[in-house]
């Protein structure tokens, strides 16, 4: 019901162009999180793109509001509302590579090129397009859609936490930015702080210091060891056979007194390790095969070796490997580590599945490190468990429907993912778009990108689901 009359109204050419030029009009706005100001949470940037989204919204003709600078919101009707739809205008730094002004959009080839077309802005002004088609088309309705347009996805989400304290949750929430079909199982996370302390030593050779990684979600490309008592002929008849089994590649120099060993990988999300290379795990393989001496440092590399060996991203080694069928396999990722002549500190990212809970993963992560002497700083808790909206749910299974009305794809199933989306804390909130399976947006990278034709799908699709959830 009301696809032919859904699709007559985004297939002309002319609203196409309205809708790659409002798309076009928050992405030229930087809005990248800065310091607060008065009224501003985020800074000016994420500031001046809520003001533009709600003058657009002002434009299309529903009603507007502004909580305190965190959220914007627009409303379709007055009616009871039964549908959130959540999206962000704050974006990540722009980087470097591009080969265009970020902030200055082009369409080319039928792409869409921007920093924001993908994340989020694209999306979100497709969903307010869809929402003016429901009242452009006289689709009856007994409730109302809100637009939430959030303005610290990238940093936080501190503002739904912020709006959520003052407003009640929808019935229904979803929010165009990530996958479709529609994401309705996300993993829990577990990343403790852990370490280990030891007495200097004067013992040859060593290793006297070691770090690695930047962030917690991210795989780390880079790793660097200083080594004393050591010369280069000592380290590089290991290295091509290190490199050949972890796929990392490494360089040695000298410097007084011994060497340092730099390992090269590559990164990754976290949620995904396998599709990157540890670099912190593959020097700690080369590591082992040095003949070091018995000491603390020494020591502790053995252990994190053994508990961490290369291409172990499932936590095996750690006993807290799991899965399920719902959700799928834990992930771990060795994401931070810093070594120096008395201890070490080091941080992990495990992505964990439905079936896991502190007695399978906690304790016994605690239990491993414990009986290497290595111990967890604080209580190193869990956080909140896997956000997961049952796939049999009316709502689910409506929105997998309107997809597949728009798309034909009728292998189309609910996924699972490692990630966290914005409605990870919402009850009953699932991710659903705007990104087309087999597609990459080039999310938080140079030349991010959607295709025209898939922004206007997506808006066949989140007008169905508003006429269907809503009517």
């Amino acid at each position: 019901m009301y696809e032919e009359q859904i699709s007559a109204y985004f297939d002309d050419p002319a609203r196409q162009r309205e809708l790659v030029d409002a798309v076009c009009r928050l992405v030229s706005i930087r809005s990248v999180a800065e310091s607060p100001l008065p009224g501003k949470p985020f800074g000016e940037g994420p500031a001046m793109a809520l003001e533009e989204a709600l003058a657009l919204c002002g434009e299309m003709g529903f009603v507007t509001g502004n909580c305190d600078g965190y959220v914007g919101t627009a409303d379709l009707n007055g009616l009871p509302t039964q549908l959130h739809i959540l999206g962000h205008l704050d974006v990540v730094g722009e980087g470097k590579g591009w080969d265009s002004d970020p902030y200055a959009p082009v369409e080319k080839d039928g792409l869409l090129i921007g920093r924001g077309v993908a994340d989020d802005k694209g999306p979100m002004v497709a969903a307010l397009f869809a929402m003016k088609a429901v009242r452009d088309l006289d689709i009856p309705l007994r409730y109302n859609v809100r637009a939430i347009l959030g303005t610290d996805e990238e940093s936080g989400s501190s503002d739904i936490a912020y709006y959520f304290a003052r407003n009640p949750y929808a019935p229904y929430t979803f929010s165009p930015d990530a996958d479709f079909p529609v994401i309705n199982i996300e993993k829990g996370h577990y990343h403790p702080d852990f370490g280990m302390k030891w007495a200097h030593s004067n013992a040859l050779p060593r290793v006297t210091a070691m770090t690695g990684g930047f962030r917690t979600n991210v795989v780390p490309p880079e790793a660097q060891a200083a080594l004393a008592g050591l010369t280069a002929g000592d380290v590089e008849p290991l290295l091509a056979a290190v490199s050949a089994e972890t796929g990392a590649a490494f360089t040695v120099k000298e410097r007084e007194g011994g060497v340092t060993v730099l390992a090269m990988g590559r990164n990754a999300h976290a949620s995904t390790p396998d599709e990157g290379c540890n670099a912190i795990t593959a020097l700690l393989a080369l590591l082992s095969r040095l003949p070091l001496a018995d000491c603390g440092s020494t020591r502790a590399l053995g252990a994190l070796h053994a508990l961490f060996p290369h291409g172990d991203n499932a936590g095996r080694a750690l006993g807290i490997a799991q899965s399920d069928e719902l959700s799928g396999a834990l992930t771990l990722n060795f994401a931070i580590l810093s070594l120096d002549e008395t201890g070490f500190t080091g941080k992990f990212d495990v992505r964990y599945p439905i079936c896991a809970d502190e007695n399978n993963c906690k304790k016994v992560c605690e239990a491993s490190f414990a009986r290497h002497g290595i111990a967890v700083a604080g209580d190193g808790e869990m956080a909140p468990g896997p956000h997961h909206t049952s796939a049999d749910s009316p709502f689910v299974r409506t929105l997998l429907d309107c997809y597949i009305k728009y798309t034909g794809d009728t292998d189309a199933k609910p996924l699972a993912i490692g990630g966290g989306t914005y409605v990870h804390d919402i009850p009953g909130g699932v991710a659903f778009g705007c990104q087309m399976p087999g597609f990459d947006p080039k999310m938080h990278g140079a030349n991010e990108r959607i295709p025209v034709a898939d922004l206007v799908t997506s808006c066949k699709i989140f007008a169905q689901a508003i006429a269907e959830l809503c009517g």
